[in-house]
């Protein structure tokens, strides 16, 4: 089938999640941060995913704005900057408004003008998502947001997934999921999706029963794969 709907994982596809720690850095009082933003950043996003995994293996579920709370609060104590509480507010404020990759208006835009349905399927709930799409200026090319809080747990879950077909009447086949979390990416592939991973970092491929159909290293061969190019 031809593919007829382009769903993006948000945080890490669309949206540098090390961007928060960098613009912190780089901001004057936050000296302390210089030399540390890249371990935090890792650190943070590493607890960040790993908290959504427990909560949605325990029954537990919290927001997405607990878990990415959370999740800097083991970094900065790693870090030994847990006392320094204007920095912790700061880098939340940023992690709303995080930074686009810098091919992300136009591929997106590339998607639309062919024709194709766009939307996010994003771990992020609903406020945080809306926030960082604004801020990054790519509404117009999306079709819906879709989060995980309509169903109360956490990717890769396989009702997180069906939010796709409940929304757009697709047929599985007809769908590229396109993320940069190679378990996100392998999970849709065993779910029945066409998949791209976005391999930004030069990553193993994940031991899993299944794996992405394709391997990228950022996101501009997304329009040729989708056949909107």
């Amino acid at each position: 089938m031809a593919i007829t709907t382009c769903i993006f994982d948000a945080y890490g596809t669309l949206f540098d999640v090390a961007a928060a720690a960098r613009e912190a850095a780089a901001e004057p009082g936050n000296e302390a941060l210089r030399d540390l933003w890249p371990s935090l950043a890792e650190d943070w996003r590493r607890k960040q995913l790993e908290y959504t995994w427990l909560r949605a293996i325990t029954g537990a579920h919290a927001d997405f704005w607990q878990v990415t709370q959370d999740g800097l609060d083991w970094a900065m104590q790693a870090a030994g900057l847990d006392d320094a509480a204007g920095l912790r507010a700061r880098l939340l404020a940023l992690y709303r408004e995080l930074s686009a990759y810098a091919e992300v208006p136009q591929v997106l835009s590339a998607l639309k003008a062919s024709g194709k349905a766009t939307a996010i399927l994003s771990n992020g709930s609903p406020d945080m998502l809306a926030s960082a799409v604004a801020s990054a200026g790519i509404g117009d090319f999306l079709d819906d947001v879709l989060s995980v809080e309509t169903v109360g747990v956490y990717k890769p879950h396989p009702s997180v997934y069906d939010l796709v077909g409940n929304r757009f009447g697709t047929a599985r086949e007809q769908v590229l999921f396109v993320s940069s979390n190679g378990w996100d990416a392998a999970a849709a592939a065993g779910y029945g999706f066409t998949t791209a991973w976005v391999n930004r970092a030069g990553a193993p491929v994940d031991r899993m029963p299944w794996r992405p159909a394709h391997v990228l290293s950022d996101l501009t061969g997304i329009p040729a794969l989708a056949g909107a190019s």
